[in-house]
């Protein structure tokens, strides 16, 4: 996902981009062709080491913009943007990013805006699967289906005095899909419909085994309804700014019901300007620099 923002961010031809690595890259080998490799400098033996936050605030300062690819587990990206001026952050406001790092919170306040989410099939007869997972986890980490509710509450129970922080959802049946959003003053842009393959075993364990970006077209009789629901979702969550994916199934009768929002990159960006021959990077430059100078007028 860094090098797929870098490569894009490079071939809008507007702008010189530094990538971070390891304090133990060697060479310009470890980031894409034009970028310029930064790092933390290795300290000597009793030294303090910076921070990843620390080290992000210093260079942020050197830098008109800073684009983070980061999860929102265990709080790393609300950490990170805190620590960059709003000015020069290209992402999700503080806001967002807290509510969407939950999942609990994320459903909760989207049901009450009017979202159907997996709170609305709980109390359904014909809810016949549970699914328990971490309330912040990316991907389908540590998630499990269960066939009864019982046994969903005992796993839940049993991750709970362990100390994980978990969730205990209906399982919605329907087809997996996930929209990579642009998100903006403005509202929300689709730019794409991404089909996501998950797996199910014998366990209950769910694995993530990829994404197809762009699945579904502009003539399929899903679109319109889709468009028009993430302009909805945009609204109930106004700090989304630049890429966002988000995760969905669409039910038969229902269709889009929201799983969770990722204020970030997704797997999904790794070839979506290639894809749509538009440089999302770029418009997401765009949206910000519009944003901002609207707000200085």
């Amino acid at each position: 996902m860094r090098d797929a923002v870098a490569r894009d961010l490079l071939h809008s031809g507007d702008c010189a981009v530094s990538v971070a690595t390891g304090p133990h890259a060697t060479d310009a080998t470890d980031v894409p062709q034009g970028a310029t490799p930064i790092a933390a400098p290795l300290r000597a033996p009793g030294e303090r080491a910076i921070g990843a936050a620390e080290f992000v605030a210093q260079q942020s300062r050197q830098h008109e913009r800073t684009w983070v690819i980061a999860p929102e587990t265990d709080g790393v990206l609300a950490q990170m943007q805190r620590a960059v001026d709003a000015s020069r952050w290209l992402g999700c406001d503080g806001t967002a990013i807290a509510l969407a790092s939950s999942k609990r919170a994320t459903i909760a306040h989207a049901a009450e805006h009017g979202v159907t989410t997996p709170l609305a099939f709980a109390a359904s007869p014909a809810t016949r699967r549970w699914v328990v997972k971490p309330d912040d986890g990316a991907g389908a980490v540590a998630t499990r289906v269960h066939n009864t509710r019982a046994a969903a509450l005992d796993d839940m129970a049993a991750r709970r005095e362990r100390g994980e922080t978990v969730v205990l959802e209906a399982w919605v049946a329907g087809e997996p899909f996930s929209l990579s959003l642009l998100c903006s003053a403005r509202g929300a842009e689709v730019l794409s419909v991404n089909r996501q393959h998950l797996a199910v075993d014998a366990l209950g364990a769910v694995s993530f085994e990829g994404v197809q970006i762009h699945a579904l077209q502009g003539t399929d009789a899903r679109m319109g309804t889709l468009r028009t629901w993430a302009q909805a979702l945009a609204r109930s969550f106004p700090g989304l700014r630049g890429y966002v994916g988000i995760d969905l199934v669409w039910h038969a009768q229902r269709g889009p019901v929201l799983i969770e929002i990722n204020p970030r990159a997704t797997m999904a960006y790794v070839g979506l300007s290639a894809t749509l021959g538009r440089n999302v990077a770029a418009a997401v430059l765009d949206a910000h620099d519009q944003e901002l100078a609207h707000a200085l007028a």
